[in-house]
């Protein structure tokens, strides 16, 4: 995993292939992390932009999921990114919703504010529109961070419709963790 400092962007760190995990693919990510969450005794809350609450929803689906879920937050404005997770207006209004800053403090005020051990955040261009000079669809930003340790960010450039786009930052996402959860 590559920590990031705030002050340079990084090259793209990984374009997804053509493979997609699918529905049973993600399930069975969440339920790996369901098992090491457990095993560690541990929490999780997710803080979501482009994914729109999906990361949370493939956590959500296995039973027994409140004993290690502690929330999702889905914040797609300025306002609720500010209001919910804790992002400065400053970060936005310098650096906009999809940056590296932005991902870092949605990610750092996920874990402050909802009391979990490990949170994850996603911030990114899903698609069809939104795209803006440097920041094209499929620009998305990741972030993991456990309680007491720095927050990681990544970013990817995936290919595809928003559906794909979407499905890839899930699948992403939900691979960090896992590593997090394993190092």
């Amino acid at each position: 995993m590559i920590v990031l400092s705030l002050c340079r962007v990084p090259a793209p760190t990984a374009i997804m292939n053509p493979d997609i995990a699918d529905d049973a693919q993600l399930f069975a990510l969440g339920n790996t992390i369901a098992e090491l969450l457990i095993s560690h005794n541990q929490t999780i809350v997710t803080a979501e932009s482009c994914t729109g609450g999906w990361i949370a929803k493939v956590l959500t689906d296995i039973a027994g999921s409140s004993g290690w879920f502690e929330c999702g937050v889905v914040a797609y404005s300025y306002e609720a990114k500010e209001a919910l997770l804790g992002v400065q207006p400053q970060t936005l209004e310098r650096t906009g919703a999809v940056s590296q800053e932005t991902c870092v403090e949605m990610v750092s005020g996920a874990l402050a504010r909802y009391g979990a051990t490990v949170a994850v955040a996603v911030t990114g261009i899903a698609g069809p529109t939104g795209a803006t000079p440097g920041k094209p669809v499929g620009t998305v930003w990741i972030g993991w961070k456990r309680r007491g340790g720095y927050a990681h960010a990544e970013l990817f450039h995936f290919d595809g419709d928003r559906e794909s786009v979407r499905r890839q930052t899930v699948a992403a996402a939900l691979d960090g963790v896992r590593r997090i959860l394993t190092s």
